[in-house]
């Protein structure tokens, strides 16, 4: 087998508990970009062609373990933290076949190191035929972390901590990483690793003099950017990683013919695909798997979520979409918000204040503003009035209403659902539609309107006298106003 048919295993160190983060929820769940930090290392371990991915997982592991359900992981559980060394093994441990394979260590905090150069570092490791190749980086003050001692030939000879470094060695500005890319003999080594230090614990980094002591060569691979190894340990952290994350999505998007206004603004998470000629204006919020087609237009403060939009659809600003799809030629908002289940044919119209669910709108709908449409299905260019509402719920169930094409539907009107209303029907505005309407036919469902002559005279006269008996200070008040 030569080295670049070698499967490669990859074992994710995550079962710290990340105190910095001061909360219940595990460090490596907490999000940036909307994935938690180690599924983002789940998805570079993949995208990278791994055999096995081993999760180590230790503080919270059940809610880590739930989290990364069904994403084809492994996982290792840490039951006693006795180092980096002993969370390795456990890994291995885990794992199936390992003894033919190349083995990767990432971390479940460092949640910006990409696929590509990962790649590098597989690709340098192999061509080199080295035994153990540990990711490096430069900073012009290195100080908290372990630096990188090189012989003469400029291999790897040894990695010192911080605390242990000599004041010459701490002016060495190569660090590590933590990253390491061993071969197949990972698994036997690192069983010889042992706790004799001052901590008690198993160093994942005594791996290297161990591979040195077999003979071995170490060699290491130096980062182009010191930022892909950067761990978010608190909140601070999180917020700066996302916003790398973010600048990386939204540029790559950009090169790929979408227009960001403000793209410091625009929040997209990696899972969402975009088309040609898309504008995104400021503010924009694009989650999950949403999907935008040529010449699509997100208005200002928009959020998009789970949604597709079909070519030229527009969503006018401040409007929300969960679960969606929308048309082509479609326009939403603004202010509008559609709710799971929505779908609007091509050219409809859903306007300022409407908000739709498990609604189905054929082409050329139009819902101008202040409507509700759930558990309803509309035919082609039927017209909503303002303030129509599908009255879908009865307190225990919700219930489905039909209403054909070319029906018109008068404003402040009330369809109690389920109702059937039949094509090219026409609904009198202010009704409370409780029974079917036929096709062509006009429903007008409101009381009768009575006038009473001279009612207000008489109201305010005698409103005037109540006030005068229980709240005299106002009576006189009013009197001095001249009311």
């Amino acid at each position: 087998m030569t080295a670049t048919d070698r499967p490669l295993d990859v074992v994710i160190l995550a079962a710290g508990q990340g105190t910095r983060m001061k909360s219940s929820l595990p460090k490596v769940l907490h999000p940036v970009a909307g994935r938690p930090m180690v599924a983002w290392a789940v998805k570079t371990a993949q995208e990278l062609g791994a055999r096995q991915v081993v999760v180590v997982t230790g503080h919270g592991a059940a809610q880590v373990e739930a989290a990364l359900a069904g994403s084809g992981v492994l996982f290792a559980r840490q039951q006693q933290q006795l180092g980096t060394g002993h969370a390795f093994l456990c890994g291995l441990d885990a794992a199936t076949d390992h003894t033919s394979a190349d083995v990767l260590v990432l971390y479940g905090d460092t949640p910006l190191l990409r696929v590509e150069t990962l790649r590098d570092l597989l690709d340098d490791h192999r061509r080199r035929g080295s035994a153990f190749t540990v990711l490096t980086g430069e900073l012009p003050d290195a100080t908290g972390y372990g630096r990188i001692i090189r012989d003469a030939a400029g291999n790897v000879e040894r990695i010192v901590e911080q605390k242990d470094a000599s004041p010459l060695e701490r002016t060495v500005r190569e660090f590590n990483s933590g990253v390491y890319l061993m071969d197949a003999r990972a698994s036997e080594l690192a069983h010889r690793i042992t706790n004799h230090n001052a901590s008690g614990e198993y160093y994942l980094t005594d791996l290297l003099a161990l591979y040195r002591a077999e003979g071995d060569e170490v060699h290491a691979f130096r980062l182009a950017d010191p930022a892909e190894v950067m761990g978010a340990n608190d909140r601070s952290g999180l917020a700066e990683a996302e916003g790398i994350i973010r600048q990386r999505i939204t540029g790559m998007h950009m090169r790929a013919g979408v227009t960001i206004h403000m793209p410091e603004t625009v929040y997209i998470e990696d899972t969402v695909t975009l088309g040609r000629d898309v504008t995104l204006e400021p503010g924009v919020i694009l989650r999950g798997q949403t999907t935008l087609a040529d010449d699509v237009v997100v208005g200002a403060y928009s959020v998009i979520t789970d949604s597709v939009l079909e070519a030229g659809a527009v969503v006018k600003a401040h409007s929300v979409l969960d679960g969606a799809h929308v048309g082509t030629g479609s326009d939403v908002g603004p202010f509008a918000r559609l709710r799971p289940g929505t779908v609007l044919g091509s050219g409809v119209h859903i306007g300022n204040f409407v908000e739709t669910k498990n609604a189905q709108l054929a082409p050329g709908v139009k819902a101008g503003h202040l409507a509700y449409l759930g558990d309803v299905t509309v035919g082609e260019e039927t017209n909503v009035g303002a303030g129509t509402i599908v009255a879908n719920y009865d307190g225990v169930n919700k219930h489905r209403t039909t209403v054909g094409a070319g029906v018109f539907i008068g404003s402040n009107s009330t369809l109690i659902a389920p109702r059937t209303v039949g094509d090219a029907a026409f609904i009198a505005a202010g009704s409370a539609v409780h029974d079917d309407v036929p096709e062509g036919a006009m429903a007008v469902a409101r009381g009768k309107q009575r006038t009473i002559e001279g009612w207000s005279r008489r109201y305010w006269s005698g409103l005037r006298e109540q006030v005068s008996a229980k709240l005299p200070w106002l009576a006189g008040w009013l009197g001095r106003q001249g009311g």
